[in-house]
């Protein structure tokens, strides 16, 4: 997989901290899924998958975010994700307080399952 030099600018706009949370879910991601195809929509980082969104991250002004969450992954990971803040569709994290490495590891393959079986 190539590196899509929108997102090395998006990466590089924004503080240090979270430059350096975004870039190793950028690199996690790119490793899980090494097929998966880097991109920029709705103004955030993503990655497809043949195609298809699978996800997105992007920094704000009080934390980071992955996108998208589906509410079964959130039903059936809800001790695991307890403790960072939650919108429908996605999680929030901060630099200091990252996502674990096997939480966003789930995710993301939770997310090639969904592709896999048809959903969105």
């Amino acid at each position: 997989m190539g590196r899509d030099p929108a997102v090395d600018t998006y990466l590089a706009a924004l503080p240090q901290d979270q430059k350096v949370a975004l870039q190793r879910v950028r690199d996690d991601v790119a490793r899980i899924v090494p097929d998966a195809v880097e991109t920029i929509s709705y103004g955030m980082p993503a990655f497809k998958l043949r195609g298809r969104f699978l996800v997105s991250y992007a920094g704000w002004k009080q934390h980071c975010s992955i996108y998208p969450l589906t509410d079964t992954f959130m039903e059936t990971r809800a001790e695991a994700i307890a403790g960072f803040d939650q919108t429908k569709g996605s999680l929030h994290f901060t630099p200091t307080a990252p996502l674990p490495d096997d939480l966003l590891e789930d995710l993301v393959r939770a997310r090639v399952a969904d592709l896999d079986s048809g959903g969105r």
